[in-house]
C-alpha cells in the first residue's frame, strides 16, 4: 500500500472516530448553554431555600440526590432521609426566611459546584435572630436534571 492510500485510510478512520463520537454525545444544539445552565442552578438553590422553610419534604426529595449527603461543620454527615427528617421537623417558622448571596458557580460537563452564603433570619422563643452561614453544594445532572449531590455549610463566625 502507499503512502498517500494510507494517509487517506489514517483520515478517514479520524473522522470516522469523531463522527461516531459526535453521534453518542448530546447534539450541542439540544444542550442548554452555560449561563442557562448557570441560572438553572441558581434556580434550583432557590427552589430548595424555599422547600426547606416551608417543610416540603416531597420536594427536596426531588431536588437532593438518593445519593446525597450533608455535613454541617465538623459534624457527622447526614444522608438524603436524615437531613430531610431534620429540616421537616417541628413547626414551619412563619417569620423565617433565607436570603442567599455571593453565589459563586462552576459548571464542568454534568457537574456544577456552587459556593454561596446563606443568610437565616426568623424568631425563636420570641426573639429575633440572623444566622450566616457559608455553603458548598455539589450539583449533578441526572436524566437532564440537576439535583444536588453533596453540601457542606459552616456557620460565619458573628463580630461581637
Amino acid at each position: 500500500m502507499n503512502r498517500h492510500c494510507r494517509a487517506r485510510i489514517l483520515c478517514l478512520t479520524f473522522v470516522c472516530c469523531m463522527a461516531g463520537a459526535f453521534a453518542a454525545g448530546e447534539p450541542r444544539n439540544s444542550r442548554t448553554l452555560p449561563a442557562d445552565e448557570r441560572q438553572q442552578v441558581l434556580d434550583l438553590s432557590k427552589e430548595w431555600v424555599a422547600a426547606e422553610i416551608k417543610h416540603d419534604a416531597n420536594t427536596l426529595r426531588r431536588i437532593l440526590d438518593d445519593k446525597f449527603v450533608a455535613s454541617f461543620g465538623a459534624e457527622k454527615p447526614y444522608d438524603k432521609e436524615a437531613f430531610i427528617k431534620l429540616i421537616v421537623t417541628g413547626d414551619v417558622d412563619p417569620t423565617e426566611s433565607q436570603t442567599l448571596t455571593d453565589e459563586t458557580v462552576v459548571i464542568d460537563q454534568d457537574t456544577a459546584v456552587e459556593v454561596g452564603t446563606d443568610t437565616v433570619r426568623g424568631t425563636e422563643k420570641g426573639a429575633a435572630y440572623t444566622m450566616v452561614y457559608r455553603y458548598t453544594v455539589t450539583y449533578i445532572r441526572r436524566h437532564g436534571q440537576w439535583v444536588a449531590l453533596a453540601e457542606h455549610l459552616v456557620e460565619v463566625p458573628q463580630a461581637k
